[in-house]
């Protein structure tokens, strides 16, 4: 109980906090060598609004956080716009997917909150989005693996190529063949599955053929054998504490709910992962404080 309240009291703390400027958290994000955890807001600040709006981007930025994950889709018409599913029904006041409905019916509706209510935000642009984080945070464009030279075109448009964090678990021969041209000049993150037989492999290859910045693992048990050798050294490690079955059961909710921070956080510090994505961001961030992790 005593870490849960320390927990409630430092989320409540944190939105106080300076946003630092995008050039200081490229600089850490690229330097693997730093002892600093970078914390990722998954969707922005969906608790407080509807995620993927604009709103849930100002709510994480003021937080401080140093990267926030977006969802990328396309239209009917081609415009890139944030959301997570391939159907509005869940996050909307509309329905259908993404893919068969224009941009201009998609200006008609409105963003639901997380517990479904309508609210009065609308369904942002990547392109709007993408100036309302400029110089302030990173952006891990989660879901634009098809629409990567697209989306790469957005982030020409608006000035934030170094902003951007692409990620696949393509294959990198299939990576070079589909989007070489955009992997030379953005930063693009490999996401490895632990509990494949190739991980060690892949990993292998994409370490030392791409030479990338950041790995994002994902794994269901943690006895996966990479984990006691993490490549911590040549590269950021990405894992998301959102839900278990990511994390080897090491996930927010035991932290934030249950006041566990032993099996979970803890646990993800010290296995070495140094960029942590999280439904909890300002819990995170003041835990990260409290140990000397995050500035």
């Amino acid at each position: 109980m005593k870490q849960l309240l320390t927990l409630l009291m430092l989320a409540g703390s944190v939105a106080a906090m300076a946003q630092r400027p995008v050039d200081t958290i490229i600089s850490a994000f690229k330097n693997p060598q730093s002892k600093e955890v970078l914390v990722a807001a998954h969707r922005g600040d969906w608790r407080n609004a509807p995620e993927n709006s604009l709103a849930a981007i100002r709510y994480a930025i003021a937080m401080g956080v140093d990267i926030i994950e977006i969802d990328v889709q396309k239209t009917a018409d081609g415009v890139l716009v944030l959301m997570h599913d391939e159907t509005i029904d869940r996050t909307t006041t509309g329905k259908g997917r993404v893919q068969d409905v224009t941009f201009a019916y998609l200006k008609t509706l409105y963003l639901r909150n997380g517990a479904g209510v309508p609210t009065t935000h609308r369904i942002p642009t990547l392109e709007e989005a993408m100036l309302e984080m400029k110089g302030k945070v990173m952006v891990n464009l989660d879901k634009s693996y098809r629409y990567m030279d697209e989306t790469y075109a957005v982030l020409e448009k608006t000035g934030t190529v170094d902003h951007g964090i692409f990620k696949g678990e393509a294959a990198l021969s299939a990576l070079k063949a589909e989007h070489g041209a955009v992997i030379v000049k953005a930063l693009y993150m490999p996401i490895i599955n632990l509990d494949k037989s190739d991980a060690a492999a892949t990993l292998h290859e994409y370490q030392y053929q791409l030479h990338a910045a950041a790995f994002e693992f994902i794994f269901k048990s943690d006895t996966a054998s990479i984990l006691s050798n993490l490549p911590k050294k040549d590269c950021r490690i990405w894992v998301n504490a959102l839900w278990g079955s990511l994390n080897g059961g090491h996930y927010d909710d035991m932290a934030f709910d249950d006041g566990n921070l032993k099996d979970s956080w803890d646990w993800l510090v010290a296995k070495g992962f140094t960029i942590i994505q999280t439904d909890r961001p300002a819990a995170m961030l003041g835990y990260l404080r409290r140990k000397g992790l995050h500035r």
